[in-house]
Protein backbone atom coordinates (compact mmCIF):
# COMPACT_ATOMS: atom_id res chain seq x y z
CA UNK A 1 0.00 0.00 0.00
CA UNK A 2 0.99 3.00 -0.68
CA UNK A 3 1.34 5.92 2.15
CA UNK A 4 -1.11 8.88 0.83
CA UNK A 5 -1.11 12.33 2.97
CA UNK A 6 -4.15 14.74 2.23
CA UNK A 7 -4.52 18.27 3.30
CA UNK A 8 -7.73 19.33 4.90
CA UNK A 9 -8.23 23.48 4.37
CA UNK A 10 -9.32 23.85 0.44
CA UNK A 11 -8.61 20.47 -0.67
CA UNK A 12 -11.08 18.37 1.17
CA UNK A 13 -12.71 21.35 3.12
CA UNK A 14 -13.96 24.18 1.71
CA UNK A 15 -11.69 26.77 3.73
CA UNK A 16 -11.60 29.86 1.48
CA UNK A 17 -15.25 30.29 0.83
CA UNK A 18 -15.92 30.40 4.70
CA UNK A 19 -12.98 32.79 5.47
CA UNK A 20 -14.04 35.35 2.65
CA UNK A 21 -17.53 35.38 3.89
CA UNK A 22 -16.99 35.41 7.42
CA UNK A 23 -14.82 38.75 6.58
CA UNK A 24 -17.63 40.04 4.34
CA UNK A 25 -20.02 39.53 6.96
CA UNK A 26 -18.13 40.80 9.77
CA UNK A 27 -15.29 42.86 8.67
CA UNK A 28 -14.58 44.07 12.41
CA UNK A 29 -13.20 40.93 12.90
CA UNK A 30 -9.79 40.48 11.68
CA UNK A 31 -8.75 36.56 12.05
CA UNK A 32 -12.76 34.75 11.08
CA UNK A 33 -10.88 31.73 11.71
CA UNK A 34 -10.24 32.49 15.42
CA UNK A 35 -14.27 32.01 15.69
CA UNK A 36 -15.84 29.29 17.87
CA UNK A 37 -16.97 26.53 14.94
CA UNK A 38 -15.42 28.10 12.01
CA UNK A 39 -13.49 24.67 11.12
CA UNK A 40 -16.50 22.14 12.09
CA UNK A 41 -18.70 24.08 9.87
CA UNK A 42 -16.65 23.77 6.94
CA UNK A 43 -18.49 22.51 3.51
CA UNK A 44 -16.61 19.64 1.92
CA UNK A 45 -15.15 20.39 -1.74
CA UNK A 46 -16.68 18.99 -4.55
CA UNK A 47 -16.26 15.17 -4.72
CA UNK A 48 -13.36 15.23 -2.14
CA UNK A 49 -15.19 12.95 0.30
CA UNK A 50 -16.58 10.15 -2.21
CA UNK A 51 -12.96 10.17 -4.00
CA UNK A 52 -11.54 9.26 -0.66
CA UNK A 53 -13.98 6.58 0.35
CA UNK A 54 -13.41 5.22 -3.37
CA UNK A 55 -9.35 5.36 -2.65
CA UNK A 56 -9.60 3.71 0.94
CA UNK A 57 -11.80 1.03 -0.74
CA UNK A 58 -9.09 0.10 -3.24
CA UNK A 59 -7.18 -0.77 -0.78
CA UNK A 60 -4.12 1.16 -3.01
CA UNK A 61 -3.70 3.79 0.12
CA UNK A 62 -3.03 3.95 3.43
CA UNK A 63 -4.92 7.51 3.66
CA UNK A 64 -3.73 10.01 6.17
CA UNK A 65 -5.12 13.74 6.78
CA UNK A 66 -2.53 15.66 7.05
CA UNK A 67 -3.44 19.00 7.91
CA UNK A 68 -1.50 22.09 9.64
CA UNK A 69 -3.54 23.90 13.04
CA UNK A 70 -4.60 27.90 12.71
CA UNK A 71 -2.75 29.15 15.31
CA UNK A 72 -5.34 31.94 15.65
CA UNK A 73 -7.81 29.52 16.89
CA UNK A 74 -6.35 26.79 19.23
CA UNK A 75 -10.27 25.45 18.70
CA UNK A 76 -9.44 24.18 15.49
CA UNK A 77 -7.66 21.20 16.61
CA UNK A 78 -11.15 19.69 18.19
CA UNK A 79 -13.01 21.24 15.42
CA UNK A 80 -10.73 19.82 12.52
CA UNK A 81 -11.08 16.06 14.40
CA UNK A 82 -15.16 16.75 14.71
CA UNK A 83 -15.13 17.93 10.95
CA UNK A 84 -13.08 14.50 10.28
CA UNK A 85 -15.79 12.27 12.00
CA UNK A 86 -18.74 14.17 10.79
CA UNK A 87 -17.53 13.99 7.15
CA UNK A 88 -15.39 10.43 6.81
CA UNK A 89 -16.55 8.98 9.93
CA UNK A 90 -14.53 7.65 13.36
CA UNK A 91 -12.36 5.44 11.25
CA UNK A 92 -10.63 8.36 9.58
CA UNK A 93 -9.80 10.06 13.41
CA UNK A 94 -7.12 7.44 13.88
CA UNK A 95 -5.26 8.70 10.84
CA UNK A 96 -5.84 12.35 11.18
CA UNK A 97 -1.88 14.46 11.52
CA UNK A 98 -2.15 18.04 12.98
CA UNK A 99 0.94 19.53 12.85
CA UNK A 100 2.47 22.98 11.78
CA UNK A 101 5.80 20.91 9.39
CA UNK A 102 4.23 18.56 6.63
CA UNK A 103 7.75 17.93 6.04
CA UNK A 104 8.21 15.60 9.05
CA UNK A 105 6.37 13.07 7.62
CA UNK A 106 7.19 10.41 4.86
CA UNK A 107 5.05 8.74 2.71
CA UNK A 108 4.23 8.46 -1.37
CA UNK A 109 1.93 11.24 -2.05
CA UNK A 110 1.03 14.78 -0.30
CA UNK A 111 -2.10 16.20 -1.71
CA UNK A 112 -1.73 19.65 -0.75
CA UNK A 113 -2.92 23.40 -2.15
CA UNK A 114 0.03 24.51 -1.45
CA UNK A 115 3.62 24.29 -2.88
CA UNK A 116 5.40 25.94 0.56
CA UNK A 117 4.62 27.33 3.63
CA UNK A 118 3.91 24.54 6.21
CA UNK A 119 7.03 22.34 5.49
CA UNK A 120 4.83 20.85 1.68
CA UNK A 121 8.66 21.64 -0.14
CA UNK A 122 10.55 19.57 2.45
CA UNK A 123 8.20 16.48 1.93
CA UNK A 124 9.68 13.42 1.37
CA UNK A 125 7.39 12.04 -1.88
CA UNK A 126 5.35 13.23 -4.63
CA UNK A 127 3.80 16.61 -3.89
CA UNK A 128 0.36 16.86 -5.80
CA UNK A 129 -0.81 20.47 -5.99
CA UNK A 130 -4.42 20.62 -5.43
CA UNK A 131 -6.03 23.26 -7.50
CA UNK A 132 -3.11 23.75 -9.81
CA UNK A 133 -3.85 23.24 -13.70
CA UNK A 134 -2.06 20.07 -13.56
CA UNK A 135 -4.77 18.71 -10.71
CA UNK A 136 -7.34 21.33 -11.05
CA UNK A 137 -10.03 19.17 -8.81
CA UNK A 138 -10.81 15.77 -7.58
CA UNK A 139 -11.82 14.42 -10.54
CA UNK A 140 -8.98 14.89 -12.42
CA UNK A 141 -6.88 13.81 -9.00
CA UNK A 142 -8.83 10.87 -8.68
CA UNK A 143 -8.17 9.21 -12.77
CA UNK A 144 -3.96 10.21 -11.46
CA UNK A 145 -4.68 8.38 -8.22
CA UNK A 146 -6.12 5.04 -10.09
CA UNK A 147 -3.32 4.97 -12.59
CA UNK A 148 -0.69 4.61 -9.40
Amino acid sequence: MKRLFVDMDDVICDYSSAYQKALKNNPEIRYPQSQFDFFRKLAPVKDAIETLQTLDASLKFDIYILTAPSIKNPLCYLEKRVWIEEHLGSRYTENLIISPNKGLFIGDILIDDHICGAGQENFNGKLMHFGCEQYPNWSVLNEELNLI
